[in-house]
């Protein structure tokens, strides 16, 4: 499929208004995409890689402007890009304003024949974008940057307006075609697991995507939650139908999405399930473990693979189990007495590149299991919850790493161990229905968490403002957002948010080497910037403390914090994790 096709297909879905007609619009596409279909899916979310997969492309909208503005002629530079930016508000919208293809002779070499007109020619392919980006993640070392930038300065000057576009956005990941996951798994039911018309492939029945019945849509489901590869799972529909999706398993070493929990009470716990299984809440960062049988691989919460920060949980790991196995837990910091540290002492550990084993001696960390996915050959994410802490036991049952859970029926017994782990130092307790399976990345009313009146929220920032003084080259306040989520009230006022709504400032809290910390965490996110003000790309998530919730008209949300406070950067959830609107105006009302 040439990259021109893919495009104007792409700006068709943008401008469909209701979302069957998007997904009918997003079906199509992939009845169509032949050979390129794992490309075109992965595309269509932005992605260059599976979402189980964290390679990135690790190009910066200060290269991708360079990028444009090289392609785009002699009388064009960076800054004139940023400029258009500052105007227009959106690069693929300011990649489309330029004549793309001009570049000639000696302008154009350094392309050479992994991108620039000098080595390739004629119509992109949607193919051959996927390997030059690709080419662009692998490329490091001395030269790197500019050989990154060689590779889409060839890309530019091949594309027209509209691939300009698609293309810009696919660089920085955000296609802003309303596509989201939900699209694409009903419209890869619709497109491959429907009656094909007269047994003729590739034709496939044209009807109203919502005919796909339910059955279709959750063995695509059930296959995404298994493996977190879209662009695979579009194949495997298409070539193998429904037997095939069922044959998708867990894989050692390719994570899936954690299972997450909603906030309950022991009462509704005991009314929905009979019993409970009550078990510590664990004031740490989440992690995936998965061992083959040699080697072992740790993956955050956001699928991260963070194996070389942590080689003691890799030491343990390959000490206490000899089969392929993978495990869903917690990494915590403990003290010399085995007593829990606070979240933050886990965070100097989590995803740290450098003085690895300098940072060992300072932050004592250790693994904290309470489920088992995999085991020795079998899949257990359809078995029940107590048949999962069997194996966790009889794998780990003789370390720290796995504690018994309690069953109970009785809501005093819950409060008493909920009092005993807060006692102790952890956050509190989870309870869980025994008999609940485990559904990868959904977060429903099998798993509750029971805690302390949550005083404290996870926002994304999205802007800031330089400091002044001796504070003058560091940001010193910082603007957060509360995602817009489906339930929100509010959706409909802050329809221009791109799905985060203000909600307030925080300045207080923060120390001057966090100051320097955070601002360099956050610079290569600056989209733009006016005076003293900054507009970031929502990717850093901060725990903000606050004393009360309160209605305003200042900002998106409705709301504002009174009294916020810093409390760290959530280096282990994504913006797709932060606390919605829902939830704001949930803990707003119950104040």
């Amino acid at each position: 499929m040439e990259f021109a096709e893919f495009a104007s297909r792409a700006e068709e879905i943008a401008d469909e208004s209701g979302d069957l007609a998007t997904t009918d619009r997003v079906r199509d596409l992939l009845c169509d995409a032949s050979d390129a279909l794992p490309i075109v899916v992965r595309f269509l979310q932005g992605r260059v890689y599976p979402a189980w997969d964290a390679t990135t492309l690790d190009v910066g909208p200060a290269l991708l402007h360079e990028a444009i503005a090289r392609a785009a002629g002699p009388n064009v530079d960076s800054d004139d890009v940023e400029s258009k930016l500052a105007e227009i508000g959106e690069i693929g919208a300011v990649a489309a304003t330029y004549e793309f293809g001009g570049q000639r002779g000696l302008g154009a070499f350094g392309g050479g024949a992994s991108g620039g007109t000098d080595g390739e020619s004629g119509a992109l392919t949607v193919a051959e974008v996927d390997d030059r980006l690709r080419e662009i993640a692998a490329t490091m070392g001395e030269g790197s940057e500019g050989r990154r930038l060689d590779i889409l300065f060839g890309l530019f000057n091949r594309a027209s307006p509209a691939e300009a576009t698609f293309l810009a956005r696919l660089v920085l990941g955000e296609m802003r075609i309303g596509v989201g996951e939900g699209t694409v798994r009903d419209a890869i039911a619709a497109a491959f697991l429907r009656e094909r018309v007269a047994d003729a492939e590739p034709e496939y029945d044209e009807g109203p995507v919502d005919a796909a019945d339910a059955d279709a849509v959750d063995a695509v489901e059930r296959a995404l939650q298994v493996s977190n590869d879209y662009g695979m799972v579009a194949r495997v529909a298409r070539d193998e139908g429904s037997e095939g999706l069922d044959a998708v398993g867990l894989e050692v070493g390719r994570p899936v999405q954690a299972m997450l929990a909603q906030a309950g009470s022991a009462t509704e716990a005991i009314e929905d399930w009979g019993e409970a299984v009550v078990e510590t809440k664990f004031d740490g960062a989440r992690v995936q473990v998965h061992f083959d049988g040699e080697e072992t691989a740790l993956f955050s919460r956001n699928m991260d693979d963070v194996t070389d920060p942590l080689p003691e949980v890799v030491e343990f790991v390959e000490s206490a189990v000899d089969v392929p196995v993978v495990l869903d837990g917690e990494v915590v910091a403990v003290a010399d007495d085995g007593s829990p540290l606070p979240f933050q002492e886990v965070l100097r550990r989590f995803r740290r590149k450098y003085d690895v084993e300098r940072m060992r001696e300072e932050v004592r960390v250790e693994l904290r299991a309470f489920d088992c996915l995999h085991a020795d050959g079998d899949d257990l994410l359809d078995a029940p919850l107590s048949e999962r802490h069997d194996r966790l036991r009889a794998l780990l049952g003789d370390t720290d790493a796995v504690s018994e859970p309690v069953v109970t029926e009785e809501p005093d017994e819950i409060a008493a161990v909920d009092a005993r782990a807060l006692e102790t130092g952890h956050e509190g307790i989870m309870l869980k229905d025994p008999e609940s399976t485990y559904a990868p990345g959904k977060r429903g009313r099998n798993w509750l968490k029971r805690k302390p009146d949550v005083e404290t929220l996870d926002l994304v920032v999205t802007g800031a403002e330089w400091g002044e003084g001796r504070r003058a080259n560091l940001l010193g306040t910082f603007l957060l957002s509360a995602r817009v989520d489906g339930e929100s009230a509010g959706r409909d006022a802050v329809a221009d948010s791109d799905a985060y709504a203000t909600i307030g400032k925080v300045a207080t809290g923060i120390t001057d080497e966090e100051l320097e910390s955070l601002t360099e965490r956050l610079e290569p996110h600056v989209e733009r910037e006016d005076g003293q003000i900054v507009s970031i790309a929502p990717e850093v998530v901060f725990e903000v403390g606050y004393e009360e919730i309160q209605a305003s008209p200042t900002y998106e949300s409705g709301y504002a914090l009174r009294f916020p406070r810093y409390v760290t950067v959530r280096e282990d959830k994504s913006p797709a994790d932060a606390d919605g609107l829902a939830r704001v105006e949930r803990l707003a009302d119950e104040q």
